[in-house]
């Protein structure tokens, strides 16, 4: 399977990584961590790296 996306979440001494195809999938769950207070990037299969404020850039790419 071919993954486009990485979500990185991070919060105190814990790292959650969950990779996914879709952009609006892994938005929508970074979304969710970030609400939670973790910090989350998304990086896409280029290497970028995209912050919370960044992400609608992301979905526009799409």
């Amino acid at each position: 399977m071919y993954v486009s996306y990485q979500m990185i979440a991070e919060r105190d001494d814990e790292t959650v990584w969950i990779k996914r195809v879709s952009s609006l999938i892994v938005v929508a769950n970074a979304r969710v961590w970030a609400s939670e207070g973790w910090q989350v990037e998304i990086v896409d299969e280029s290497g970028k790296i995209f912050e919370p404020d960044d992400f609608g850039n992301l979905l526009a790419a799409a």
